[in-house]
């Protein structure tokens, strides 16, 4: 049975988060600070945070963390886990910082198989830059930048990713509505750098209630959108083959 208080890896159970009252960002990092309080990681991990709203947990840990560049995080941490290779490397990236101005260096870290865990978040817009057209944006969705509805065209992380090689990695993607599974993902991958020493990679659906401009139950009904078009589980060679 999970624990559902604060992880004890937290620096901020007393006081509130800066995040937007609905983002699901916080119920990600609680799926992380739970694992990393019951694999015993506080102490061997570094955390790197990219410019985007991942910037605002910067002091969310008591775990050495480092803010980077926009799109710049992932080959920071790799550089990080050249320098010290018995530590976890973990970047946590938006669907701008992963998928547009940063792509090149998720694919290029797959391609190599460097031994981290990116966790990028998709909340289908650009979130702290007011919203508008991102890599993930769902076609028709209205943003900012696409008043009359966003093109047909997004990007398929996941997918992209486990079919681009042979060589085996581990690809989920997780739902912050369900944290129990996507606490199981964030395990996994990062078991996966510990004992494989290889990469891996959890994509996350998020709310983002502000830049949605949704209530509650409207918040829920466009984040079962997302997953109709972004499947929930474990991936293999572009296939997702596991549920749960």
């Amino acid at each position: 049975m999970t624990n559902l208080a604060f992880p004890k890896c937290w620096k901020i159970s007393s006081k509130p988060h800066n995040y937007c009252p609905g983002c699901g960002y916080p119920l990600m990092y609680k799926a992380l600070g739970w694992n990393i309080d019951e694999m015993k990681l506080q102490n061997k991990t570094f955390i790197g945070v990219d410019i985007g709203c991942a910037l605002l947990s910067w002091d969310f840990f008591n775990i050495d963390t480092m803010q980077t560049h926009h799109g710049r995080t992932i080959p920071v941490v790799i550089g990080l886990k050249k320098a010290r290779p018995e530590a976890v490397g973990i970047a946590v990236v938006g669907d701008g910082g992963g998928y547009a101005i940063g792509l090149q260096h998720l694919v290029s870290a797959r391609m190599r198989n460097e031994p981290i865990t990116v966790i990028l978040i998709n909340n289908s817009v650009y979130g702290m830059t007011g919203g508008q057209e991102a890599p993930t944006t769902l076609p028709g969705q209205v943003t900012s930048t696409s008043v009359t509805g966003a093109d047909d065209y997004l990007i398929q992380g996941p997918r992209l990713l486990a079919e681009m090689l042979d060589e085996e990695v581990y690809i989920a993607r997780g739902s912050v509505d369900n944290p129990i599974q996507l606490k199981t993902y964030i395990k996994r991958a990062l078991e996966w750098q510990i004992n494989k020493k290889g990469f891996s990679m959890v994509e996350v659906l998020s709310f983002c209630p502000t830049n949605w401009h949704t209530d509650a139950k409207q918040t829920r009904e466009f984040l079962n959108k997302l997953k109709e078009r972004y499947p929930i589980g474990e991936f293999k060679g572009g296939v997702k083959v596991k549920p749960s």
